[in-house]
């Protein structure tokens, strides 16, 4: 595997962060990873190297205020002060941009993780026509009624914090009540992992576990209200290959519910090629879990099959 990390500055110049890991050999098809929120994109080096194994090269970005791609006015943990969401979806299509050109006529898969994979349910009928396949890690679905109230009180600590605030009224009802679950806690990240030496790795890591700002919860918040709109989900194209996989214990998906009804919709919306797997125990980062081996190998018979398919 051959490391090749660049960085590409957006039309407001923010700098982009892309690490990029190449198989040795022959290039069958590229993946591009979205990361989830509070983390990087270097978390996922292990997964890629399984990839480019099989010949799968994979690029993986530093979304907006994430990672490396912060520098001067860039604030940790924050999108933009306006439109923050659409700019990250825009990011997420110039780098799949460049990566066809860098690798053409060969089939293009875009997975996301938690907030990267809310990010790829908008990429999947927004720029569809430069991904043959999708990939969800940690999603979910319909947002439940909680989320409207979760809006409100993003918009008022906005207002009495400023938009690069952060706020622990927020904190406590998203990531320390997911955590609640798994009482009694060994730490805060209990929930993100059975392994504790990869939840003590995140915890450690000076680029993960960082507060985000009340703008940023209200793109994030205010898109999920959008992307799981019928009407939107009936726009991704009916035979697009999708892949989704969860924790059955993962708070973020409902253990497993809400990506269940996530998976419920694309083919009540006409998808044709769906496929559902739910890791029993697991939880939020199933890709660092104890049976992540297990995870890592599904992932790769699902994108192999996919890949033969699309290269016949």
């Amino acid at each position: 595997m051959r490391k090749s990390p660049t960085t590409h500055s957006a039309a407001d110049g923010c700098p982009r962060y892309v690490y990029g890991w190449l198989p040795d050999g022959e290039v069958r098809a590229v993946m591009h990873i979205a990361h989830g929120m509070a983390e990087h994109g270097a978390r996922y080096e292990r997964v890629a190297e399984a990839l480019t194994e099989k010949g799968i090269a994979v690029y993986a970005n530093d979304h907006r205020g994430h990672g490396r791609t912060i520098d001067g006015k860039w604030v940790q943990g924050h999108f933009a002060d306006e439109g923050g969401w659409a700019l990250a979806v825009q990011d997420l299509r110039d780098h799949i941009d460049r990566e066809r050109q860098l690798h053409p006529g060969l089939p293009t898969i875009l997975m996301g993780h938690s907030m990267g994979s809310l990010l790829t349910q908008q990429f999947m009928y927004e720029h569809a026509e430069v991904i043959d396949a999708a990939v969800l890690s940690g999603t979910n679905g319909r947002p439940p009624f909680i989320a409207k109230i979760g809006r409100l009180l993003a918009r008022f600590e906005r207002w009495r914090q400023g938009a690069h605030g952060q706020s622990s009224i927020i904190e406590a009802m998203t990531f320390k009540d997911f955590n609640k679950k798994f009482k009694p806690n060994r730490t805060e990240f209990d929930w993100l992992s059975r392994d504790e030496d990869e939840v003590d790795l995140y915890i450690a890591d000076p680029l993960s576990g960082f507060m985000c700002t009340n703008q940023l919860w209200i793109d994030l918040l205010d898109a999920t209200a959008v992307f799981t709109r019928s009407e939107n989900q009936a726009r991704v194209p009916k035979s697009l290959p999708v892949y989704l996989f969860a924790g059955g214990r993962d708070p973020v998906g409902d253990d497993g519910a809400s990506v269940r009804g996530l998976a419920e919709d694309y083919a009540s919306a006409g998808l044709t090629d769906v496929t559902l797997k739910i890791y029993e125990d697991a939880r939020h980062e199933t890709l660092n879990e104890t049976n992540r081996d297990e995870v890592t190998a599904d992932l790769l018979t699902w994108v192999d099959a996919v890949v033969t398919r699309l290269c016949a």
